[in-house]
């Protein structure tokens, strides 16, 4: 037999059978709705707001702090003492004292990133195709395309830097193979910027051959073998079931490949560092994220420096314009 209790929590005896539990008071039933609407609606925020903390406390508060700065003329010793100029440093870049410099170095950037990221992902696409194969020891061959994503860019810098080296480097050993005098790779311009690609190439290609692998295993085995029935041979199969498939992944590898040849800064800072020309010593590779290290850390002039950040910025966004747009002309395709 059920007992029930008073106010105070005593019992109060047996509750005769049959009476039904009078349940929660009004006051607790409203708080207990009250809870639940907190839990259903509150909860999505609370597990998002960390990421919009983080978020704002190192990427919009610098980006918005660095477009301040941009506007400013401002030392790196005295950041306190700020002098409004407007868009005096944007000017200085685009058509002033700095012009030559920013449009030299823009173009380095724009061609470096064409260098490394056309061969890095066709090559990638092609590592991905051989690998989808069942060949031996596919294992160890997909953990060493690993290897050098994982070496840091300083250490595969400097090793390369020692490979081109004009005196005794392997690359000028290899060119006196085939009867071709040696090459001051870092004097050149082309040649220091097809090192310097040969480098992010080497860093990224198994990456995104990687990635590029595993959208292929995604695509259904029914395409293949209707494609065999059809006569088509491998290559065939290749270019009209695979990279069909592939063409997300494509274009998101193209996007990232991109931003990142965009912010391209140790290889070629580091790569003339045993001559202790960053960049070279005719700015001959130097790149976009090179120039504002220089600007800022060199000539401790920090308004200038924003202002080549904030040009890399729009031009991460047009770049990524021009992606979106190709893509959509790709879908309708």
């Amino acid at each position: 037999m059920a007992t029930s209790t008073t106010a105070t929590g005593r019992a109060a005896g047996p509750r005769p059978a049959g009476t039904a539990d009078p349940g929660p008071t009004p006051r607790r039933q409203r708080l207990r709705t009250l809870l639940y609407r907190l839990d259903s609606k509150g909860s999505p925020y609370l597990l998002v707001a960390p990421f919009f903390l983080v978020f704002a406390a190192f990427g919009l508060y610098p980006l918005l702090y660095t477009g301040w700065l941009s506007l400013h003329k401002v030392s790196l010793y005295n950041v306190n003492n700020s002098q409004w100029v407007g868009l005096q440093n944007y000017s200085d870049l685009f058509s002033g004292s700095l012009s030559r410099f920013f449009w030299n170095a823009l173009g380095n950037t724009l061609t470096l990133g064409l260098l490394s990221t056309v061969p890095q992902l066709v090559m990638a696409l092609g590592l991905a195709h051989l690998l989808n194969y069942k060949l031996r020891g596919r294992t160890f061959l997909r953990t060493a395309l690993l290897a050098p994503y994982a070496t840091s860019v300083a250490a595969a810098t400097l090793v390369f830097a020692l490979i081109f080296s004009p005196e005794g480097g392997m690359a000028n050993w290899v060119l006196h193979l085939f009867g071709i005098g040696p090459l001051n790779w870092e004097a050149g311009h082309w040649s220091s910027q097809f090192a310097i690609a040969l480098i992010v190439t080497w860093r990224w290609t198994g990456y995104n051959a990687l990635i590029y692998l595993a959208a292929m295993q995604a695509v259904p085995g029914d395409l293949y073998e209707a494609a065999a029935i059809d006569g088509a041979n491998r290559l065939r199969q290749f270019w009209h079931v695979t990279v069909p498939a592939l063409r997300p992944t494509i274009l998101f590898t193209a996007v990232v490949s991109t931003i990142g040849a965009t912010q391209l800064f140790g290889e070629p800072f580091l790569f003339g560092g045993q001559s202790g020309h960053q960049g070279g010593a005719d700015n001959q590779y130097e790149t976009l994220g090179v120039l504002m290290y220089d600007q800022g850390f060199r000539h401790s002039m920090l308004g200038r420096a924003s202002a080549i950040a904030w040009s890399m910025f729009a031009l991460l966004l047009l770049l990524g314009l021009v992606n979106t747009l190709i893509a959509r002309r790709l879908r309708r395709d």
